[in-house]
Order: structure tokens, then sequence, then C-alpha cells
């Protein structure tokens, strides 16, 4: 990978409203990734996801368990960080994607009948930061300025 490409990854716009941003889809994102993944706060970890993912008809349900829960905890931790923040938000925004499409998408909007309505904030939140990057306060500006 040369120079350039890198720092077309690590460039961002010098704003601070990513800051706010990243955090708060990064720890609702590594939230959700580790309830798959960990079975913390009230998640079912890997071997409960991926029967529930097998029931739905998205199989293998272990191995999808483990891509969406890997990206979202670790794309999250990225995001809070604002590192790599680009291909990390663009991961979560596919992510994002495949879930409102697989499993809300025909439950309507709204989040009370089990909806895309959350997903499609998320989606929207990573898009954005796919075009902004991870702004001012973020770990990519540091790397970018040296």
């Amino acid at each position: 990978m040369n120079a350039s490409m890198v720092m077309a990854i690590l460039k961002t716009e010098i704003t601070s409203s990513a800051l706010i941003l990243r955090v708060i889809a990064g720890v609702i994102f590594a939230a959700h990734g580790s309830q798959k993944l960990f079975a913390w706060f009230g998640g079912y970890g890997l071997e409960g996801t991926g029967q529930w993912m097998e029931s739905m008809g998205i199989a293998p349900g272990f191995l999808m368990a483990l891509l969406a829960g890997s990206a979202e905890f670790f794309g999250g931790i990225m995001l809070i960080l604002g590192l790599l923040t680009r291909p990390s938000a663009l991961v979560l925004a596919l992510t994002m994607l495949v879930a409102i499409l697989t499993v809300h998408i025909s439950n309507g909007l709204f989040m009370a009948n089990n909806g895309y309505e959350f997903g499609l904030a998320l989606l929207a939140m990573s898009v954005a930061l796919v075009f902004q990057g991870g702004g001012r306060y973020s770990v990519d500006t540091v790397l970018s300025n040296r």
C-alpha cells in the first residue's frame, strides 16, 4: 500500500462534530457486538446468536454471528478511537444494510414492531462517517499529520 493510498484512507474533515457522532455510534456498535460475541449486556453470545440467525435463514449462523459481532464490536472500538474511521464506518454501514434487509425490513419502520428504524439511524451515522472521516479529535488526524 503506497503512502498516497494510506493518506486517502486517513484523510478527514477537520471538524469537531465527528467526535460526537463517532463516540455515540461506536459505543452503540461495540455494545451490540459484545452481546453477539461475548453474551455481555444481556446478549446470547456466539452460540445463541448463531442459532437465532440460522432460524431466520441466515446461514451458517455461527459464522454470520461471528462476522456481524466482530464488525460491530471491533468497528465500534475503531470509531471511538477514530482509527481507520472511513473503512470501519463502511463495514458497519454494510453490516446495518444487511441487518435491515434480512431481519427488519418486513416489520416496517418502527422499532416497536422490530422494524428498521434503529438500523436506519445507525446506517446513516455510519455513512456520514464514511464521507466525513474521523474529524479533528481522531487517531486518523494524528497519523495523517505525520
